[in-house]
């Protein structure tokens, strides 16, 4: 039924953007400056409340908790782990808005900070770290954590709704259906965002390479070819095709940056990390929090509000994955590996791109903020211009975008089978072809419906419900992690009484 009720809405939104694009965007637009203008702290709350609880459950006495049984060990590898949860989380997305962002930044900076100046440089690298840093990936990890927690521990379904249906309130327990749908529609829409962004990026390395037309009819064949592709991939299950395709692009996507880090300004790229890593902990807590009551500025809603609207849309895809994948670990390795490594990863990325674009802009005159004003897809392979062996790096990141579509597509068929299918965690080829087309026509219609702005969009507009869900989610996880640490400990005081006994009887 739940298949049913979440496929059909997401249907009919899809058949509303390719019928009436202007009718879906103009509703989509009233919608958002709704959201933006009376939900905007809600987001930043909440988001700001996850990283303070990932942090203190990885470095509590509450780490020591195993995701499973005491013997149970891990199904992959360190590496393999990484590589899959990283690619799922955000890899379209780094590479989409590793130069433009901060580019954008620079010449449309936070309100107060003149654009164009020193200044400027240094807040845009400081807000993307902001906006790829810790509070994306807490996100996903409470999720994550949670579904992980009830599913390995105390023999629950694969499915958000369990640990919201842990709680001992009536209604909750009612929710869970909803919960289900929910999440079903804010995972589709949310990858439906990224994989838009991808074929635009795909499309615009495709036209500098092999000269394809850039425009909607290209994007459409290139989403039609490559979930073909993920659909391929997905079938083969998590072991192969997954696995495989996740490692090799984490080395495709290390290489590449490698490559900019020796070829580019490589002690202005280390400049650059040192500086704004200083800034961003200095600022963190002004930055997580940052609303402009007294300004008329969009540039919160249009950015960060966005951003964590984006994340909470990915969060159950994400997080289900994750947990798929994370069985067998203690709670502090898997907060350490979902939290604080891809984090540092992210700041790498950017320093790297957005360090390097931000040095050919102001030191050497390079025209990158107009290549992000006129295209923001075509950024990075501007910068590759640039640069030594360019012709070759536009290629490689090409094939990299094209890539982590494939691996962020058959992991949302995964996930959204086993959403649908009352957590089954290996759904039939039938229902991951179904929502692979779904997530595809979305993508479509979206792109149609005024392109990134209309995904961006959208993906705002389906997070809010599901940002209530991951309220419900933390403090399940908490309440559960508590009882299962007191339950251990009551466990290890009983043992060790009868072991004093056994020790202190009469005649031993």
């Amino acid at each position: 039924m739940q298949l049913f009720i979440s496929a059909g809405l997401i249907l009919a939104i899809v058949l509303w953007g390719v019928v009436a694009p202007a009718s879906l965007g103009g509703v989509f637009e009233t919608a958002l400056a709704a959201i933006t203008r009376n939900f905007g702290w809600f987001y930043l709350w909440v988001v700001l409340g996850l990283v303070v609880m990932a942090l203190i459950l990885a470095f509590s006495r509450y780490g020591d908790l195993k995701l499973g049984t005491e013997d149970e060990e891990p199904e992959f590898s360190i590496g393999a782990w990484f590589a899959m949860l990283f690619a799922a989380g955000m890899g379209i997305g780094l590479v989409f808005w590793g130069v433009a962002e901060p580019v954008s930044h620079y010449g449309a900076p936070p309100p107060g900070i003149a654009p164009n100046t020193p200044e400027a440089a240094n807040a845009a690298m400081r807000y993307s770290f902001f906006h790829w840093g810790l509070h994306p990936w807490a996100v996903y990890s409470i999720v994550a954590l949670a579904i992980a927690f009830f599913q390995f521990r105390r023999g629950g379904s694969a499915l958000v709704s369990t640990a919201v249906q842990s709680l001992p309130w009536g209604w909750a327990r009612a929710l869970g259906p909803l919960v289900n749908v929910l999440a079903v529609i804010a995972t589709a829409f949310g990858v439906a965002a990224s994989l838009g962004m991808g074929a635009l990026q795909i499309n615009s390395g495709l036209h500098r390479v092999l000269g394809l037309p850039v425009g909607n009819a290209s994007q459409v064949g290139i989403i039609v070819v490559t979930t073909v592709l993920f659909l391929l991939s997905a079938i083969t299950g998590v072991g192969k095709g997954i696995k495989w395709l996740s490692t090799f692009n984490l080395i495709m996507a290390a290489l590449l940056a490698l490559a900019v880090f020796v070829l580019g300004p490589t002690v202005v790229i280390i400049d650059t990390f040192t500086s704004t890593l200083g800034a961003y902990v200095s600022e963190f807590v002004r930055m997580s929090l940052r609303m402009t009551p007294f300004r008329d500025s969009g540039w919160v809603g249009g950015w960060t509000v966005f951003y964590w609207a984006w994340w909470v849309s990915w969060s159950p895809f994400v997080g289900l994955f994750i947990a798929r994948v994370s069985r067998g670990r203690t709670i502090r390795e898997f907060l350490l590996g979902t939290v604080l490594a891809p984090t540092l990863a992210a700041f790498v990325w950017f320093s790297v791109f957005g360090g390097t674009a931000l040095h050919m802009e102001i030191m050497q005159g390079l025209p990158m903020a107009e290549a992000v004003k006129s295209d923001v897809s075509t950024a990075l392979f501007a910068m590759f211009d640039a640069l030594p062996l360019g012709g070759l790096m536009t290629v490689v990141a090409t094939i990299l975008v094209l890539v982590f579509f494939v691996t962020s597509g058959d992991s949302a068929t995964l996930v959204l089978g086993m959403m649908s299918t009352g957590g089954n965690e290996n759904p039939s080829a039938r229902v991951k072809v179904t929502w692979g087309v779904l997530v595809a026509g979305i993508a479509i219609s979206l792109l149609l419906a005024g392109g990134v702005k209309a995904v961006q969009t959208a993906t705002i507009v389906f997070a809010l419900p599901f940002t209530g869900v991951i309220l419900l989610l933390a403090i399940a996880l908490w309440r559960g992690v508590r009882d299962d640490w007191n339950e251990e400990q009551r466990r290890e005081r009983a043992l060790r009484k009868r072991m004093r006994e056994m020790v202190d009887a009469p005649g031993r």
